[in-house]
């Protein structure tokens, strides 16, 4: 689908916003405000399901690559996510009780590559390149609610990307098992009346 991003109007995710998640905070700290990424919601909507765009910048945020603040969805909803142009990583982490995380995995995609995000699963997405933009497109139920608290609490996901390219724990979870990695679909799946609550 083509979409005319400079006719719409987006949500901005400033540094503000997101200084609480941020690996590196003596950058957290000093760093002035700056908008770092841009979604485009509600581009288009079917049967309940909602048609977005997010657009992340290339700024490198202290020692990490950029990435979004990261969420779970309220209620069992699935989503996908389609690279349009640039490269993504996707994190997503299952909690088990409090600050523990019963799984935790990671899906490296490129343009045209898919991912269907798990019911339960927190998620965040990091814009590995230092010089390029990632633009991605998702499909979610137009019901689905985020919530930010679990990102906020503990400082980020459980792992950290670093430049030049490197995975680090985030210490503020008690038990986090080892990253393992997925590989991404080539295509989006026909169906999408999965995405609404199971």
């Amino acid at each position: 689908m083509e979409v005319d991003l400079s006719k719409l109007t987006p949500d901005v995710r400033s540094l503000d916003e997101m200084r609480m998640v941020l690996s590196d905070q003596e950058f957290a700290k000093n760093a002035p405000n700056a908008d770092l990424y841009h979604m485009y919601r509600g581009i288009e909507e079917k049967d309940g399901i909602r048609y977005d765009i997010t657009v992340i910048g290339a700024k490198i945020l202290g020692n990490e690559f950029p990435k979004t603040k990261g969420h779970y969805h309220v209620g069992n909803y699935q989503e996908i996510y389609t690279v349009l142009e640039g490269q993504a990583i996707y994190l997503m982490q299952k909690k088990k009780n409090g600050n523990e995380i019963g799984d935790v995995f990671a899906v490296k995609a490129q343009k045209g590559d898919v991912l269907v995000i798990p019911s339960n699963y927190g998620h965040m997405t990091i814009n590995p390149s230092g010089t390029q933009e990632l633009k991605m497109a998702n499909w979610i139920s137009s019901d689905c609610k985020s919530d930010y608290s679990l990102f906020e609490k503990n400082q980020g996901a459980c792992y950290y990307y670093v430049a030049p390219g490197t995975w680090v724990k985030n210490e503020h979870y008690k038990n986090v098992p080892p990253l393992r990695f997925e590989e991404p679909l080539k295509e989006v799946p026909k169906d999408l009346t999965f995405l609404k609550a199971i």
